[in-house]
């Protein structure tokens, strides 16, 4: 990937602490102060509900956009769901960008009392859902996932590909970081989907951890499995930055230049610390 060929970089913070509207309103601000791009909200039952607390963001704030990272499609109908995103869109002034899955946590769906649908299933509503949006006027569209399916259907439909970065355990309930040849081969897959789409299209990251330098340093997941990765790994996974600043900014530019990521999203616990990324970058 040449120079010229480079996206400039975006950068997310995806908040997902359930907290009181002052605080909530504090905290949007803070991040748009500290020079991140995008405000995002996850999906997950433990969190607060993703969409009012997007249209309270866009009350708080000026310049950052506002984002669903992501929801899970197979708890709502589409055609509701296609409405509450005509409005969440309207009322945010146009700032909305709707990050979209399949859902992958069964508790989830255990707690919701809804049935565990078959990945394929989930899939094919994930599919009708994308279909309805792109059917009528609305923000740009993200589809996150890992498996080839979801991939495909993100290379040919969204405006946004974002990647986990992760892999599932052999327990098959949970999930671990990923080595950087696990993202290189999820990544390839769907560039050659893309073809000269690429120049149209986000590739999207999660950022999981961002960790101090220094030999004998513990590293885990957000998980906290032991990440089985040697130094030169750690520093080459696009879900990890590892060391100061200066060293992280590489590690971000390094990241662009071999995967295509330009659009990073930081989990809530790395606010602080990313940002003083984001100003070694700026």
């Amino acid at each position: 990937m040449t120079t010229d060929d480079l996206r400039p970089f975006r950068f997310a913070l995806c908040l997902y602490t359930p907290v009181e509207r002052a605080d909530w309103v504090r905290k949007v601000r803070l991040a748009e102060e500290l020079g991140y791009d995008v405000v995002s909200v996850p999906d997950h039952l433990g969190s607060a509900a993703p969409l009012p607390t997007l249209v309270l963001a866009a009350e708080a704030t000026e310049r950052v956009r506002l984002a669903t990272h992501v929801l899970n499609t197979t708890l709502y109908r589409p055609e509701v769901l296609a409405r509450d995103v005509e409005a969440l869109d309207r009322y945010c002034g146009g700032r909305v960008e709707i990050g979209l899955g399949a859902g992958w946590a069964r508790a989830e769906f255990d707690a919701a009392g809804l049935p565990w649908t078959p990945a394929a299933e989930r899939v094919a509503h994930l599919e009708r859902t994308v279909a309805l949006l792109r059917a009528r006027p609305g923000p740009p569209l993200m589809i996150a996932g890992r498996g080839d399916r979801v991939l495909r259907l993100a290379a040919a439909r969204a405006d946004v590909v974002a990647f986990t970065g992760t892999t599932r355990v052999p327990d098959g309930e949970r999930l671990r970081l990923g080595g950087p040849a696990e993202v290189a081969g999820r990544v390839e897959f769907v560039r050659e989907l893309l073809g000269e789409r690429i120049r149209e299209v986000e590739l999207n990251i999660t950022v999981h951890r961002v960790l101090p330098s220094g030999p004998g340093h513990r590293i885990t997941d957000l998980w906290q499995n032991d990440l089985d990765l040697s130094a030169a790994q750690s520093v080459e996974s696009p879900s990890l930055l590892v060391g100061p600043p200066d060293e992280c900014a590489e590690q971000l530019r390094a990241a662009r230049k071999r995967f295509g990521f330009s659009y990073f999203t930081v989990l809530e616990p790395e606010m602080m610390s990313f940002a003083r990324v984001i100003e070694a970058l700026r």
